[in-house]
């Protein structure tokens, strides 16, 4: 909807100053604020003074446009046949406006300008448009020099309005000036601390190093140590238990009373000991990953029957009972039952040394493609602050019943390790003066565990994630070799192909050590363990990843384990 507010028809130079002072006095009729009242009033004028050229007059409306927004809209005809838009008059009144326009109609041409009133303007009704079209039909033209008066009181508050911006400027680039001071400052501290921190960073790295190659020699320390065990150790402990057996078996020479309590007890303590280095040397097989499971079907009612029966010996009748229920036949298990009777015998162990009365229970059930193993008793149980320190070597629950249950602390953690072993998990459930259920869980299926590698070509140029591998895979790896460069890595696999090539992704042309690697018939088939970190994400496709974020002794462990396998697919 649109209302007229005055209709004008001006003609010659006085009609420029009438056109620009009725557009200032509209303007500030209908309320819009200074600075638009100026805006309008100068855009006319320039337009005026394009129109009003030789004797056509120009008709000239004012009006208001209720469609949002709320606009002031002046139509300005004229008998021209165009209009001069190239003049800078036509450019200023473009800036000035929200809108102008050229409506061409029969016998000239009409000049459209559109102004929006300020947000929150309303559109006159009825009774205040005839009141604005009164007060604006009274207005008696002005002359040359009230207008020229006009022109200077508005250039005035232009300044005024311009000296108040600037110092407004002037204001916030002092506010942005001391912000500034605030951020520079700001940012040398951040970057004191941040060096700080990076020297930090820097010695903690260095401390993981000497730490790593600590460690390194640690692990060598052990392996020796199981090595003067199973070597030093170990015969001449079963050449006492054979002797001391021969003494107090059948045919031997007659024993006084005390002398076969003495032999009986060197028998004792020589078996005693002779488990605890067994343990020993089990658990160390286990964690440095020599322990290779050995696959194949096994007949479950052979192996609960072997195992009810090696137990009897120590069952205490009357007092605790040993049930091993009837295993399911079917799927057929394939994994190491040598391994498993290990397992299995050491829960049942345990049941019995901390059962007084009650049971000591083992079953099997299938779910899915997995066996679950079940031991339980209805023993002392475990109390809750040592569930998870169980598992770890040497660790005794502090009871009533430990003196009389002699053990090395070793038989839940190399229970553990060896159900990982073999590809499955191990887990435990306790309430004391309840009883203890210890669940295992192997696949129907175990594959068939790789062969150790032999040969190892580890390519990276990061000598802290060197030291890292080089601990991880010192215990399942034969000899390692190094280099920093991928282009190296081909020219060294070329001469002596490796069983496994462990490669950091970042190191230099590492691409170009995977492109060599195929295009070499011997090396084609070559297992590869890659390394990545967060910013190589899916760089290679086709390989065994390992995150350099995760590395630890079974992730590498994993991983060797994933690429022999992967090498061997067709």
């Amino acid at each position: 909807m649109t209302t007229e507010l005055l209709a004008l028809t001006l003609s010659g130079e006085q009609g420029v100053f009438l056109l620009r002072q009725r557009g200032r006095e509209v303007a500030r009729a209908i309320g819009m604020e200074a600075q638009d009242q100026i805006r309008v009033a100068t855009a006319l004028s320039d337009l005026g003074r394009l129109l009003l050229t030789g004797r056509s007059p120009l008709t000239v409306v004012f009006a208001l446009d209720e469609e949002p927004p709320l606009s002031l809209v002046v139509r300005l005809r004229t008998a021209l046949p165009g209009v001069p838009v190239s003049e800078p008059g036509w450019s200023t009144a473009e800036r000035l406006l929200d809108e102008v326009k050229v409506e061409q109609h029969r016998g000239g041409v009409a000049v459209l300008v559109r102004k929006a009133l300020s947000a929150g303007s309303v559109f006159p009704d009825k009774k205040s448009a005839d009141r604005l079209r009164e007060e604006l039909g009274s207005l008696q033209p002005g002359n040359a020099a009230d207008e020229l008066r006009a022109q200077n009181e508005e250039l005035l508050l232009t300044l005024d309005s311009l000296e108040r911006k600037q110092e407004e400027l002037l204001r916030l680039n002092a506010e942005l000036e001391e912000t500034n001071r605030g951020v520079l400052a700001l940012y040398g501290e951040l970057t004191e601390e941040l060096d700080e921190t990076n020297r930090g960073v820097v010695a903690l790295y260095a401390e993981l190093d000497q730490k790593s190659v600590e460690l390194k020699r640690a692990s060598e320390a052990k392996n020796r140590f199981w090595s003067n065990v199973s070597h030093e150790v170990r015969t001449p402990v079963n050449s006492i238990v054979g002797l001391a057996r021969l003494l107090l078996g059948p045919g031997a020479e007659p024993l006084t009373d005390d002398q076969r309590r003495q032999l009986q007890l060197i028998s004792t303590s020589g078996g005693g000991l002779l488990t605890l280095v067994n343990d020993l040397l089990d658990v160390a097989k286990a964690e440095s990953g020599r322990l290779e499971p050995r696959i194949g079907e096994v007949d479950l009612r052979l192996l609960f029957a072997q195992l009810r029966d090696g137990f009897l010996p120590v069952t205490r009748v009357g007092e605790v009972a040993l049930v091993v229920a009837e295993p399911p036949v079917e799927p057929p298990l394939r994994t190491d039952d040598t391994l498993l009777m290990h397992i299995l015998r050491n829960l049942v162990s345990n049941g019995l040394k901390f059962t007084e009365r009650g049971e000591v229970k083992v079953s099997a059930a299938v779910e899915g493609d997995v066996w679950s193993f079940t031991v339980s008793d209805t023993g002392i149980g475990i109390p809750a602050d040592h569930l998870d320190k169980v598992f770890e070597e040497f660790h005794q629950v502090p009871n009533p019943l430990q003196a009389r249950a002699v053990g090395t602390g070793l038989g839940l953690p190399y229970a553990r390790s060896v159900a990982e072993v073999l590809g499955g998990s191990l887990d435990l459930r306790s309430t004391p003066g309840q009883g203890t259920l210890v669940t295992v869980r192997l696949p129907v299926y175990a594959a068939e565990a790789p062969a150790r590698p032999r040969s190892v070509l580890l390519v990276t140029a990061d000598d802290t994630l060197r030291a890292r591998l080089s601990t991880a895979m010192d215990p399942l790896v034969g000899a390692v070799r190094q280099t920093a460069d991928g282009a190296g890595a081909v020219l060294m696999a070329t001469a002596e192909p490796p069983d496994l090539l462990v490669l950091d992704l970042a190191a230099p042309h590492a691409e170009d050590c995977l492109a060599g690697l195929r295009r070499e018939p011997r090396l084609a088939a070559t297992p590869v363990l890659a390394l990545q970190s967060a910013e190589y994400r899916d760089r290679e496709s086709g390989l065994v990843v390992l995150r350099t974020s995760q590395l630890t002794t079974e992730s590498v462990r994993d991983g060797i384990r994933r690429a022999l396998a992967a090498g061997q697919e067709p």
